[in-house]
């Protein structure tokens, strides 16, 4: 039998739960939770009542008549103004997500590896020059030692 233990479920959930996308998704899941407030609170405090200016500011109450009569409960109603809401808050939701965290993020990482290239731009140069003065260097030396060596052939 071998000396190796299998690792047991305990060390694989831990291994799974620090892995870093678990986290990630996470804290996603944390902040879009509570970005759901945000957005509901600016679909109920200024959408509806822009949307109230023209009928009424809740928008559950938009629908038709599909029936031929529609009268409470009674007939068939297809209630678009809920459709419309929801995707009103999908809108607004993703619009806030791509320009406050989207958007920032991707000109910040931008800028970031803008910045990395540069430093490796002067850092190639730098060993590029460097490269070029030792090379100088060397032939120098090989001169030096050429040229005395053949002077002191000569005076053999």
């Amino acid at each position: 039998m071998s000396a190796k233990k299998d690792p047991s479920v305990w060390q694989g959930f831990k291994a799974f739960l620090m892995r870093g996308n678990v986290v990630d998704l996470a804290v996603a899941v944390v902040v879009g939770a509570a970005f759901t407030n945000i957005v509901n609170a600016v679909v109920k405090g200024v959408i509806n009542p822009v949307v109230g200016a023209i009928g009424t500011q809740n928008l559950d109450h938009y629908s038709s008549c599909v029936s031929t009569t529609c009268k409470g409960d009674q007939g068939i109603q297809i209630m678009w103004g809920s459709v419309l809401g929801a995707t009103l808050q999908f809108l607004i939701t993703a619009a806030v997500v791509y320009f406050l965290m989207v958007l920032p993020m991707a000109k910040f990482l931008a800028r970031q590896e803008a910045r990395k290239k540069a430093r490796e731009g002067t850092h190639e140069v730098i060993e590029v020059t460097e490269l070029q003065v030792l090379k100088e260097i060397r032939d120098e030396l090989v001169a030096q030692r050429g040229g005395g060596a053949q002077a002191e052939y000569e005076r053999r």
